[in-house]
């Protein structure tokens, strides 16, 4: 991703969840610490989780995502796996167009893709992340976690008016934030597990690496899109993952749920 740069608009101090913190799982009531949390969340079939506010983060089926980019496959207990240079998908369940969402996603790396693909800047990254409000391929939120050549997490949104189609906008439009005093995640090491989450109250970003405080700012209003699905993507590396989003309309039969975007779910040659 690259495009100019912003600094963010602090949150006041107020509104600053605690920099750490546990997942609350059922069954079990009483509170995990969070690195119980999320071993039992890896190994355990299926789950729900607590967003900041107290919202259920529901478990992502494979029916119920929109894969618009590289092969994302179901596994044994519900969980995902991604080997193809590059994957991207939304959620087609996803309940309106809500300023607020919330999504997280649970993962063990397990090394490089067999082959890579560069950026469109050029650059060979290995990374995995969270989409928000992802309204077309051409206007979204992210929040991406580095895993090579640098341990970084990064937040952006690409910003293309007018445009929804990747023939439009290509890699175009992206606006890179930076927050002062930012908290670099930790490094991610081959076989590792970890949780990345991403809270977006209206205008305003919270995001925690491993239940930490990694990145926290607030959005100029020109720049967020209307409203879409949240979802993933990943790049050049390979990942057994679980995702989990408060923005789902299980109301819904699958076969009668709209899909996300203009109105289908289309490959795309990325974002």
């Amino acid at each position: 991703m690259s495009g100019s740069m912003l600094a963010m608009l602090p949150l006041s101090p107020k509104s600053r969840p605690p920099a750490s913190g546990g997942l609350a799982l059922l069954p079990r009531r009483r509170r995990l610490s969070y690195a119980a949390a999320l071993t039992l969340a890896i190994s355990l079939p299926g789950g729900l989780a607590w967003s900041q506010s107290g919202s259920p983060l529901w478990q992502i089926n494979r029916d119920e995502l929109c894969v618009t980019n590289g092969a994302v496959t179901m596994l044994p207990g519900g969980r995902f796996a991604v080997a193809t240079p590059s994957s991207r998908a939304v959620v087609t369940a996803a309940a309106g167009s809500a300023a607020d969402q919330s999504a997280e996603i649970r993962f063990r790396y397990l090394g490089p893709t067999a082959t890579s693909k560069p950026l469109a800047s050029g650059e060979l990254r290995r990374q995995i992340g969270l989409k928000l409000r992802a309204q077309d391929t051409c206007n979204l939120v992210y929040a991406m976690w580095h895993i090579e050549p640098d341990a970084a997490l990064a937040v952006s949104i690409k910003h293309n008016a007018g445009k929804n189609t990747h023939a439009q906008c290509g890699a175009g439009g992206y606006v890179n934030f930076r927050e002062p005093d930012r908290i670099a995640p930790p490094p991610i090491r081959l076989g590792e597990t970890h949780a990345l989450r991403a809270a977006l109250h209206g205008h305003d970003l919270t995001v925690t690496a491993d239940g930490k405080l990694a990145w926290q700012g607030t959005f100029p209003d020109e720049l967020l899109p209307l409203g879409g699905p949240p979802g993933f993507r990943t790049d050049n590396a390979r990942f057994e993952l679980e995702y989990f989003t408060d923005s789902i309309a299980r109301s819904l039969p699958p076969a009668v749920r709209p899909p996300s975007g203009p109105g289908r779910c289309e490959m795309s040659e990325g974002d």
